[in-house]
């Protein structure tokens, strides 16, 4: 797919005029005090995963509503004292898959917390062990129209607010460093850190790769992929429902979230990306409030980014600001 989306000077300006919701803190700060009123309590039960060099822990905490949700927390074998820990989302419809999966950020010398998807993997690579036990009224396949009518009802208020609950839950662990959590993800993983980092005050950094959940009229207007697509099929069925529906959706933007984070910030997108188009994570990236921040723009790549090559910017990234 050739470039597609605005050229890469405009995408450099480009901040979009979006409505935002009066009551959007309000609502938050609502829905994160209603969760907070259950215990976190997160229990870490550790696993043998026949891994040489980590320990594993299975790992379930209260997210939203009291539901349990699972995770795992993978640390560097012999940890003694508080290290400085990662926590990661994952991308659309995976689980937290098995242990041997997640061993880069340990590696690494960080504690690394996993946190599976509620409702998500069994359409992904990973599969996914934390149901989603709230229903929603009829609703395109997928996740991005559950309960899009009304903001209380939607499906990711209950993931934003599992997301915010999990560094809750990495935090209790006696061998992390509180002051010295990172949110990472990649595609809606990175939907969810912009959140977080919008939500969480306090976080050492956030680094989100190709951000999915940014923009989502331009989303669900300028491509035909999915997963954006299914906000389109939704409309197309639910006629005159569009500015019900997008109401809906800016209590969720990743633009909004970015006007709130502070931490420092290192974004990534790829200009042939018609999953995340590039204006969709500009507009994130030029609304975010931190006073570092940062973008890797891959040139010729779609929504794979920078893979493998961007995991290693991310790794001397995150260590400068974690470990000092």
């Amino acid at each position: 797919m050739a470039h597609f989306d605005l050229a890469l000077p405009e995408l450099r300006t480009y901040r979009p005029d979006l409505s935002e919701p009066e009551d959007f803190d309000a609502f938050w700060q609502q829905t994160l005090g209603e969760a907070r009123e259950h215990d976190v309590d997160a229990r870490f039960v550790p696993v043998d995963a026949a891994l040489v060099g980590v320990e594993v822990f299975d790992v379930t905490f209260a997210g939203f509503g009291g539901h349990p949700v699972k995770g795992w927390l993978v640390l560097p074998a012999g940890t003694t004292g508080p290290i400085p820990a990662v926590v990661q989302y994952l991308g659309y419809g995976d689980g937290r898959g098995l242990p041997h999966e997640h061993l880069l950020w340990a590696t690494a010398g960080f504690a690394h917390f996993v946190m599976d998807t509620r409702g998500q993997g069994c359409d992904g690579d990973r599969q996914g062990d934390t149901p989603d036990p709230v229903g929603s009224p009829p609703s395109h396949p997928g996740f991005m129209t559950r309960g899009v009518e009304d903001p209380r009802d939607y499906y990711y208020r209950r993931v934003f607010t599992d997301a915010v609950r999990a560094v809750d839950a990495v935090r209790s662990h006696p061998l992390v460093a509180a002051d010295r959590v990172a949110a990472v993800g990649g595609s809606q993983g990175g939907g969810i850190t912009l959140a977080v980092g919008g939500l969480v005050p306090d976080l050492a950094a956030i680094a989100p790769d190709v951000p999915f959940l940014c923009h989502f009229r331009r989303g669900a207007t300028l491509t035909d992929r999915l997963p954006y697509r299914e906000i389109a099929a939704y409309l197309k069925a639910r006629r005159g429902g569009e500015e019900r529906v997008f109401h809906t959706l800016s209590y969720f933007d990743g633009v909004h979230f970015a006007a709130r984070g502070r931490a420092p910030a290192l974004f990534s997108t790829a200009l042939e990306d018609e999953v995340c188009p590039p204006s969709t994570v500009f507009a994130a990236f030029n609304a975010y409030a931190g006073r570092e921040r940062s973008m890797e723009v891959y040139s010729f790549n779609g929504h794979e980014g920078g893979g493998p090559y961007q995991q290693g910017v991310q790794l001397r990234w995150v260590s400068e600001h974690l470990k000092g």
